[in-house]
């Protein structure tokens, strides 16, 4: 139990659920809490050291089954997120591109030869994958992308370009989407083949733990085996981001729950005007707000986790739960922030920088404008995104 478990929320959780929480929140005290203000700050971290502990301790595609996967509920992958995330929103996303975009595209949508030559290296980290939508002119419109595949013979050749990559710079396989001449076709492309080129995006000042990469594809020549037989039309991506954005749902509690601790620490011990900053009314109702709002967007993470786990998880769920969560995380973080002072933009404290991550989180795997056309289309029956 947390300090700002105010509804004993606990109690909703099975041991097992407990359990893998507190090996995950272990593993992130021990790994990611003494380093990763020196990660951020750098703008490097060793994702591929990080992959393999990952790896090791079942994180990578953990809630996949067979080929290496844990085979673990969705509620224990949301907790693994949560986790993950209260340490830093980068190393939560290392471990969602991989296992819930890359190796769920494949799980899905790839050939058996496709499995059993991806799934179990990069359930140990020894592989890492990324995930090809995003284009530098087509972010929120995947429908409009401009890479192209075209058939050859027996093989294919991908012509292109995709942005703001995950994983992309030290990426092994990239699972690249292409409009063909019959629709959008996934592909599983070894990021060493020739006409392949990836560049590191710097400069960012969000998600600094993180790598991130520009992939060129110039007439990339394939193998016919290197299709996604299963991937056809814009519905395969699109499934693999609301598998994506389930673990966004939990993993911005983390952050949001870092934030809360860390400033109800320091609201106890920083004193002004001769009393702690904790015992001044306004200090106590923002904390008050905050706290609600944090055990709200838990149960609600919890509800579409439950949902998940019995097969009836619909993707303007997910969008409920993308919109409300991360944006009250960041609300809670700039909150925040207000009461640690001057202090709340240092390195020293965490909150700055889970802001920060969040204001990433809060546009990509779908814009808070995007998942609230979700939900009203899904409200009055009429779409308005064109």
């Amino acid at each position: 139990m947390t300090p700002v478990d105010l509804l004993d929320l606990d109690s909703l959780l099975d041991d097992e659920e407990r359990q893998i929480r507190s090996v995950v929140r272990r593993l992130v005290d021990d790994r990611v809490r003494p380093h990763v203000a020196d990660w951020y700050e750098r703008g490097q971290v060793p994702a591929r050291e990080l992959a393999r502990e990952f790896g090791r301790l079942g994180l990578l595609g953990m809630h996949l089954t067979g080929y290496g996967c844990a085979g673990s509920t969705a509620v224990a992958y949301g907790l693994a997120c949560l986790e993950l995330e209260a340490g830093d929103s980068g190393v939560r996303s290392l471990v969602s591109v991989q296992g819930s975009l890359a190796m769920y595209a494949i799980w899905r949508y790839g050939s058996e030869e496709q499995k059993q030559r991806w799934l179990p290296a990069m359930a140990t980290g020894e592989a890492i994958g990324c995930f090809g939508l995003t284009e530098p002119d087509h972010g929120s419109d995947p429908a409009s992308m401009a890479t192209r595949a075209r058939r050859d013979g027996d093989d294919w050749l991908l012509h292109g370009g995709k942005m703001w990559i995950t994983n992309a710079p030290v990426a092994d396989v990239a699972v690249i989407w292409a409009r063909a001449e019959e629709g959008v076709r996934g592909f599983a492309v070894p990021l060493d083949t020739p006409g392949v080129s990836v560049r590191e995006i710097r400069r960012k000042m969000s998600l600094r733990a993180s790598l991130t990469g520009e992939i060129a594809l110039d007439d990339v020549r394939l193998p016919a085996d290197a299709l996604l037989p299963g991937a056809a039309g814009l519905k395969a991506p699109l499934s693999c981001l609301t598998e994506a954005r389930h673990g966004i749902v939990w993993g911005a509690l983390g952050a949001a729950r870092d934030c809360l601790e860390t400033t109800l620490a320091y609201a106890g011990t920083r004193t002004q005007f001769g009393r702690p900053l904790a015992g001044f009314q306004l200090t106590q109702a923002k904390l008050a707000d905050m706290a609600v709002e944090w055990q709200k967007g838990f149960l609600l993470a919890l509800h579409l986790g439950r949902l998940a786990d019995a097969g009836r998880l619909r993707p303007e769920q997910v969008s409920v739960g993308k919109l409300n969560n991360v944006r009250e995380a960041l609300a809670i973080a700039r909150q925040c922030r207000t009461i640690l002072g001057a202090n709340g933009v240092s390195g020293e404290y965490p909150i700055m920088r889970h802001a920060n991550n969040l204001e990433s989180v809060l546009t990509y795997e779908g814009t808070s404008e995007i998942h609230q056309l979700v939900i009203g289309q899904r409200l009055t029956g009429l779409s308005a995104f064109a």
